[in-house]
């Protein structure tokens, strides 16, 4: 009985195995790297958490004028209104504040000037020129 087509037809069987074998390898190889990747980005979002679960108690809930619209530069803008010795314009707020003096940095902050006057919490008294009331 001749069985070397046998073991030929072994022979071709045992190749594919290992291809695959080794190909399925790759994968988990390929697969354990973005595992650890996931976990350590799952830990440093865990510690993000707990960061700022511990810092929740120290953020103001509200700003510290009530009434005034949430954006962090109404306070900013109150604070150099109350430290001025006189009427200051949009332009000399965004210095003080440390905005790029660009147009839309100065025109923004007069659109928040001029919604202060309306909230009656600044007074324009010159065209341009506001100051606490």
């Amino acid at each position: 009985m001749n069985i070397e087509p046998l073991l030929d037809a072994l022979g071709l069987q045992e190749d594919a195995a290992r291809a695959l074998a080794d190909e399925l390898r790759t994968r988990i190889t390929d697969l354990q790297g973005r595992l650890r990747e996931a976990e350590t980005h799952l830990e440093h979002l865990a510690i993000t958490r707990r960061t700022v679960t511990a810092l929740a108690d120290r953020i103001p809930t509200r700003s510290a004028s009530p009434g005034l619209p949430d954006h962090p530069d109404y306070p900013r803008i109150l604070n150099v209104c109350n430290e001025a010795d006189r009427p200051l314009r949009a332009r000399n707020i965004c210095e003080a504040l440390d905005h790029e003096l660009l147009p839309k940095n100065i025109e923004g902050t007069r659109a928040k000037l001029k919604r202060l006057v309306k909230l009656g919490v600044l007074t324009e008294v010159d065209t341009g020129s506001f100051t606490t009331k």
